[in-house]
């Protein structure tokens, strides 16, 4: 359940009542996990996997109503804007126009004389974000490409360009402060629910950020001008016929490996202090990574490069980390997961190919996996049933019939809301040590409830919002889906 897609009067999901409504919810059901997609900040086709900082987080999902009760805003100056008549879309156009100018309100009323607030400020943590972004604003939201003599980073510079705009810049650190306020308690109280949150890691960043700005010479892989020299992506499958260009700069992972990976340290142990668990996207880019040459306008001319594998997480293994493992799975990516440790996925979406060997069907799953229906990137469960016709649904059915068999699962196939339910069934009674299932599969829903079509830029993509009245038609099901996988002896 990304944080987007919760209920919400202001036009994106929030860390206010709604989230805490939705943990009260996975307990009654007696789920143990909340996964959410990453909260850092979006910016240009709003994907969370694209963002302008590695460590930031989103304002966007600032509740408005906590501050409120913080006496930082009075309810008519926001609950009287108009965010948008469609409760099942995020319009994040809106939101720019909107969210920030509300949030400066609540700044301009914020008691900057508090310990706790000069202590966050002399720390540090949040501050080159800050100092980004004000320049940004500066700049009119500009890359950091076109901020002139700013696009060079020097220190004298940013220190006098600093004095100059320390409003602005303590104001994107307050976003930062109020989102940590209110996402510690959220966290606090799930936990005290006995609900665990997991977090999501993307392993690149967006060419527009402030480590591209600040540290691309000690980070990224560039040209002799300073510019990417390489761009990383996936090559031609079954989602694009010419691969995925992802526009992300690649990392020279010498560099990393002489500094010990210490970046990469820093910036997992940091995920580990906002969430129980950590799920590193695409992580066979750590074994080896595609990329495509600065210029092209397609992935299928790129190469397969070698990356630090397991050595980069050395020091770590003990850690609550599942490895996103999808994709072109070598005998390279099998052996890092083994010396890591850590659980990789499966998704039940590819199991019923006809081959006994499938690692995504349940009969052979090794206990360590985490188990999806899909990912953010998938169809829903629904649409891809329906999709199947003739011979593949023939198989299909065959291949579910036998796994079920196997797992001694109540096999029903007579329609497609029909075998989705079955399919839940058998997700709930494997021996995978955990099962993550969106809402949307739950619920089954069509195409409406996709969250992301990769490879493409639109209004529809990470947008999708439940409303509360699916929440008490997905409880039941939930409840008897999580008792399966009890009577299972299962956790």
């Amino acid at each position: 359940m990304p944080v987007s897609s919760l209920p919400s009067k202001y036009g994106i999901g929030t860390l206010g009542e709604e989230a805490y409504h939705f943990v009260d919810f996975l307990a009654k059901t007696g789920c143990k996990l909340w996964q959410v997609l990453p909260l850092l900040p979006t910016s240009y086709g709003d994907s969370p996997y694209s963002s302008c900082a590695s460590n930031a987080l989103n304002p966007y999902f600032i509740d408005l109503d906590m501050l409120a009760e913080e006496g930082l805003l009075q309810a008519e100056e926001y609950s009287s804007l108009d965010w948008g008549n469609n409760p099942r879309r995020v319009d994040y156009a809106r939101l720019y126009e909107l969210r920030f100018g509300v949030l400066k309100r609540a700044f301009s009323r914020f008691n900057r004389t508090s310990p706790a607030w000069i202590s966050f400020l002399q720390e540090g943590k949040y501050r080159d974000f800050a100092v980004f972004m004000a320049l940004k604003a500066k700049y009119n939201g500009a890359p950091w490409t076109q901020w002139g003599e700013y696009a060079e980073y020097d220190e004298k510079l940013i220190a006098a360009f600093c004095a100059e705009n320390s409003e602005e810049i303590e104001f994107w650190q307050f976003t930062q402060y109020e989102f940590l306020l209110q996402w510690n308690a959220l966290k606090a109280y799930a936990n005290g629910r006995g609900v665990e949150l997991m977090g999501d890691m993307p392993i690149y960043l967006a060419r527009d950020s402030v480590e591209m700005w600040q540290h691309r010479r000690a980070l990224f892989l560039l040209d002799e001008a300073g510019n990417p020299a390489m761009q990383a992506g996936v090559p031609p499958d079954a989602f694009s016929s010419t691969g995925q260009l992802w526009g992300n700069p690649v990392y020279d992972w010498e560099k990393h490996k002489r500094e010990k990976y210490a970046w990469w340290h820093n910036r997992i142990l940091n995920a580990l202090e906002l969430y129980d668990w950590v799920r590193i996207d695409h992580f066979i880019g750590f074994v080896r990574y595609y990329c495509i040459p600065e210029g092209l306008t397609d992935a299928c001319l790129g190469e397969w490069r070698k990356g630090p594998g397991a050595e980069l997480f050395k020091g770590l293994e003990d850690k609550h980390i599942v490895a996103e493992d999808l994709g072109i799975v070598t005998d390279e990516v099998r052996q890092a997961i083994e010396e890591t440790g850590y659980p990789g996925m499966r998704i039940i979406q590819h199991a019923f190919d006809g081959n006994p060997y499938n690692e995504h069907k349940p009969s052979n799953y090794p206990q360590s996996v985490v188990v999806y229906t899909g990912t953010h990137d998938n169809e829903t469960l629904f649409t891809r049933i329906s999709q199947m016709q003739g011979e593949e649904r023939e198989r299909m059915i065959r291949d579910l019939k036998a796994e079920c068999k196997v797992a001694g699962v109540r096999a029903t196939v007579a329609t497609d809301k029909d075998i989705c339910a079955t399919i839940l069934r058998l997700l709930f009674a494997s021996k995978a040590s955990m099962t993550i299932v969106p809402l949307q599969d739950v619920l089954y829903m069509g195409r409406e409830g996709r969250m992301n079509a990769p490879s493409t830029v639109s209004p529809e993509n990470w947008s999708y919002r439940f409303e509360k009245s699916d929440f008490t038609s997905a409880l039941p099901r939930i409840a008897r889906l999580v008792g399966l996988r009890k009577n299972k002896g299962n956790q």
